[in-house]
């Protein structure tokens, strides 16, 4: 367990807080690029690290994000008419463009040049791989645009969505490392005793770190099948590769071999936007879009799920089905994402880490805490954090296999873990 010195240091994200300066030296996911669709569309409300902003797309296609308020009286600018090249305030018509600068007051005098001394906060983005990402930190210190492999594969390779949840960013990531709870939060079906999850609750964990963060591996004996390893990489500040599972002791994979991922972005202290990604790890077999549907389906999202509006939530308990939990799936609530939404709210906004008891099993997360806890630590010493810079993490995925009993997972995925993109 934290100190709960140790838990404020690591939870708290706003402007001038230790872990929200170190976040502002990477690139975060703002929105999708879906949000903002076509040049002069309307602007769409973002916030990232306790900061109300507002991102628009100007006529050239070319995307801005700015601090909500107008400098004038600080009306909010996503009331703004989005025209000719900037974004324009309704309350007096200023008017900004995409890097801050005010290029029109018009009701000020012709003869006044007060527009030169105004500008409003602006952050550089880049768009990838169906994403509009933010550099919020020094400009002298913004590094090259992240690099991990489902950001170079071919738009046909992969696909990316969002879901809001409630609560910390640190307890959703602890919830995604967690590579044990999925044989009980994640068992859809009741009956089903031949999935290697349900052969063996109790894996040994191992965590390396490395330049980019850690990589750590789910260990399962699975007595005459050999020993099923599951390795999870993990990209600082809070970006999770994992593998596809095999579906059954047998060996049976997934049709389109896949590696997915969160990444965790804080809109503030208790909230907490999921970025969602999918990756065809095969480069001759793409997604199809009813592929891409039913995965999507199948964690809680897809058309009728969840999104960044959520239907289920802790107002309605997640409307958790006690038939269903009593009959067919271990919780009752339908998902596999809503399932890790309704575990990591239930917690509260920020769970309190001096009340825990942790096991074996949870050595990937604590050992996170405490690569976390350095990395932070290492920062407030003018230390660069880990996963800055993109070259360390670039030909790194994750893979899940059954080898060999007494094989050493490292050597026996090495080739596995290597991006092909």
């Amino acid at each position: 367990m934290l100190t709960r010195e140790e838990n404020e240091l690591l939870t708290r994200v706003g402007p001038g807080t230790p872990m929200g300066e170190m976040m502002r030296r990477y690139w975060l996911p703002a929105l999708l690029s879906s949000e903002l669709p076509e040049p002069d569309c309307p602007p769409v409300r973002v916030k990232l690290l306790g900061e109300e902003l507002v991102a628009f797309r100007d006529t050239q296609g070319r995307v801005g994000l700015l601090d909500e308020f107008c400098p004038h009286r600080q009306a909010s600018l996503f009331l703004g008419r989005n025209e000719e090249e900037g974004l324009r305030c309704v309350f007096h018509g200023w008017k900004y463009a995409v890097y801050g600068s005010c290029v029109d007051m018009p009701n000020e005098h012709l003869e006044s040049r007060f527009k030169e001394k105004v500008h409003i906060k602006s952050y550089p983005t880049v768009e990838m791989a169906g994403g509009i990402w933010a550099y919020m930190g020094p400009v002298e210190k913004r590094p090259a645009p992240p690099g991990m492999e489902w950001t170079r594969a071919p738009e046909a390779h992969r696909n990316l969505s969002k879901t809001w949840e409630q609560c910390n960013y640190l307890q959703a990531i602890e919830g995604g490392i967690d590579t044990v709870h999925s044989a009980f939060l994640h068992r859809n079906d009741l009956s089903d005793k031949t999935s290697l999850g349900q052969l063996n609750h109790r894996p040994r964990l191992d965590v390396e770190r490395t330049g980019y963060g850690f990589r750590y591996a789910g260990i399962r004996n699975i007595g005459e099948y050999g020993t099923y390893v599951r390795v999870y990489q993990f990209v600082l500040p809070f970006h999770q590769f994992r593998p596809s599972q095999i579906a059954k002791a047998n060996g049976k994979r997934a049709s389109i071999p896949q590696n997915r991922g969160h990444m965790w972005v804080p809109m503030d202290d208790e909230n907490t936007m999921v970025y969602n990604w999918l990756l065809a790890t095969d480069t001759d077999k793409p997604f199809t879009p009813a592929a891409i549907l039913k995965y999507e389906s199948n964690a809680g999202r897809g058309p009728d799920g969840e999104s960044a509006v959520r239907r289920r939530t802790r107002a309605n308990n997640w409307l958790i089905d006690r038939q269903v939990q009593k009959k067919k799936t271990f919780t009752g609530i339908e998902g596999l994402n809503t399932q890790d939404l309704a575990a990591q709210e239930s917690m509260g906004p920020i769970v309190d880490r001096t009340r825990e008891h942790l096991g074996s099993t949870d050595r990937a997360i604590i050992e996170f805490r405490k690569i976390l806890l350095d990395a932070v630590r290492d920062f407030q010493k003018g230390i660069e954090p880990p996963g800055v810079d993109s070259n360390t993490y670039r030909q790194v995925r994750a893979a899940d296999m059954i080898i060999p009993t007494g094989t050493p997972w490292q050597e026996a995925a090495k080739e596995e873990l290597k991006a092909r993109f």
